[in-house]
Parts: C-alpha cells; structure tokens; sequence
C-alpha cells in the first residue's frame, strides 16, 4: 500500500518586506499551524510573492522560503514558476509544488497548447474599429511529474485561474463606462476559460500517452463547481458523469455545511478545487476542507491573519 495526503492553498498574497518583520512574522505565525495541520505530502500553493534582497537584485521566494523553513515542508523537493519569458519569479501571485518525493518532471504551461488571440471589440456607434484586445494569460499552468516510492508516477497540475473581475477594455465612452465594463467583464471570462481549457488539453495529452494515469489537477479556479471554468476542467458536467476521462472534483465530496472554501459578503463558496482522474480517484479515502475560522473576504480587516482561502487536503491509498 502507497498511502499519501494531496493538499492545495491559496497563501493570499504571501509576501516579505525586510522592513516590516512583525507583519511578516504574524502572517507566518497564523499560516504554518494551517500547514502543519495539512500533513500533506504533496501541496499546491497559490498567491507566493517574489522579491529582491536589494533594489537591483533579481526576484527570489524570500518570504516562501521563510515561511517553510520551520515545517516539515522545508526539505521537501520543489517547482515554481516563473515569468513567462524570463527566468526569475514573477512580483505577484507565482505558483508552487511542494513533493516529499522526487519530482521526475517539471514545466510550466503558458499558451504552449492554446495560442494567444486577439479580439476584435464591437465597433464604435460612430463606425470606427476600436484596438483589438490581446487574450493573455494571467500567469502559468505549473507541472509535476511526482515519483511515488511504490514506483507509480502521479502527475499534479497546479493552477491559478483569473478571478471574474473587469480588465479595463478602452472605448470610445471612456474607461469607466458601462460598456467599457462589459467589454471588460468578457475578455475577463475569456481569459479565465481559455486558461482553463489548457490545462484540460494538458490533461488530455497525459491521458493519451497513460489511459490509466494517476492525475490530480489542483488550485484556485475562481470558479464555482457550475462554472465554466470548472466543468471544462472536469471533462463533464458534475461528478454524476462517468467515462474514462473524467476528472472527479474530491472537494465536493465533504459534507455540505463544511463545502467552501471562501466566504464571499456572508455566502460561503466552493473556489478551490482538488480534482482526481479516475485511477487517483479510486484510491480516495478522505477529504477535508480547513475552514474553520474563515474570515468573510469582504469584511475581513486589513492586514489579514492567515488566509482569506482555506486549504483543502485529499488522502489516498494506492494498492
């Protein structure tokens, strides 16, 4: 038996000023408890900030390494992103995968499957053809290929999809304008769906070269389990659908008073998602979601403690 915990967090924008050590320390002091209640052997984060030693150094996780290096965390094998086009962390929101194991295989996906795009907006009342807007990806997909003592690979996507926010789209009406927002609004949903049909063509290419392969796509999808994000990425429409292919969201499989991962204004909500291919899925044995305590993201005060996410763990037991 090969038996292993899979964890996905969201660190909310997990950063470190050399000037600021008591907040850092506080962040820190709220977050590794949460850490080390996952006891996970595999964990996905989110939101890690990047920054320089000195003003002309080049971007380092400083505040990922510091926040680890008291967990059992700290040793752990690890791949991280960074900006696409360079070779250093980007400033905001990279990604991490953290593996007790040796990772065989690591790569970050940005538009290697779908292309970037333009889109044409709608012309102006007066005829004219507004700029057309680039479809870019906020940030990468992250890869790991996880080598399992018991000799099976497990293979982790680790993603971060666009939050559903207006991107300003300029009109002839002006930034501010209701058009320009719901222009905005679209490109956004474009972006946030484009990225998640990567990743679902990156699943895809794993499921071809390995019918029965050990997949777990993980993260925070911005989206809830009838979104659109969410159903591309699963493959079908809910966890009722069946097919060799289909991603099983794990997540959903905790008791509904506890399914949420994010309190929105009051209203609880499902945004980060652990999902299992079928022969991952049938080693599940459990799965929690960490919320108790969650602050309302709406109301919490700034700073905050921990996390306006909470962590959600899967365990399984291979045969």
């Amino acid at each position: 038996m090969q038996a292993f915990r899979l964890a996905t967090f969201n660190l909310e924008n997990l950063d470190w000023s050399a000037a600021k050590p008591d907040a850092f320390a506080r962040r820190t002091g709220a977050l590794r408890p949460l850490l080390e209640a996952l006891d996970a052997d595999i964990l996905c984060l989110q939101e890690i900030h990047a920054q320089r030693e000195h003003k002309r150094g080049a971007r380092q996780y400083i505040a990922l390494d510091q926040l680890l290096a008291t967990t059992r965390y700290a040793a752990f094998h690890r791949a991280t992103t960074v900006r696409p086009g360079a070779d250093v962390p980007a400033d905001v929101h990279n990604l991490a995968i953290l593996s007790r194991w040796p990772m065989g295989a690591r790569r970050q996906i940005h538009h290697d499957i779908v292309a970037r795009w333009d889109w044409p907006p709608p012309r102006e009342a007066d005829g004219s053809q507004p700029e057309p807007v680039e479809i870019v990806w906020d940030r990468p997909l992250l890869y790991a290929l996880v080598e399992l003592p018991n000799g099976r690979a497990l293979h982790v996507v680790n993603l971060h999809l666009r939050a559903p926010r207006a991107i300003p789209v300029a009109t002839a009406r002006g930034l501010g304008s209701s058009g320009a927002q719901i222009e905005g609004q679209f490109v956004a949903a474009l972006k946030r769906e484009g990225q998640a049909l990567e990743a679902r063509l990156f699943a895809e290419t794993l499921f071809d070269a390995e019918p029965d392969a050990l997949i777990a796509v993980a993260g925070d999808f911005n989206a809830d389990a009838h979104d659109a994000p969410t159903r591309l990425l699963r493959g079908g429409q809910d966890e009722a659908a069946r097919g060799p292919r289909i991603l099983v969201p794990l997540e959903e499989r905790v008791e509904p008073s506890r399914r949420f991962t994010v309190i929105h204004a009051g209203r609880p909500t499902l945004i980060d998602h652990l999902l299992a291919s079928p022969a991952l899925a049938a080693a599940w044995r459990e799965t929690t979601i960490l919320n108790e305590g969650l602050q309302d993201e709406v109301y919490a005060p700034d700073p905050i403690d921990a996390s306006l996410h909470a962590p959600v763990v899967a365990e399984f037991e291979l045969v």
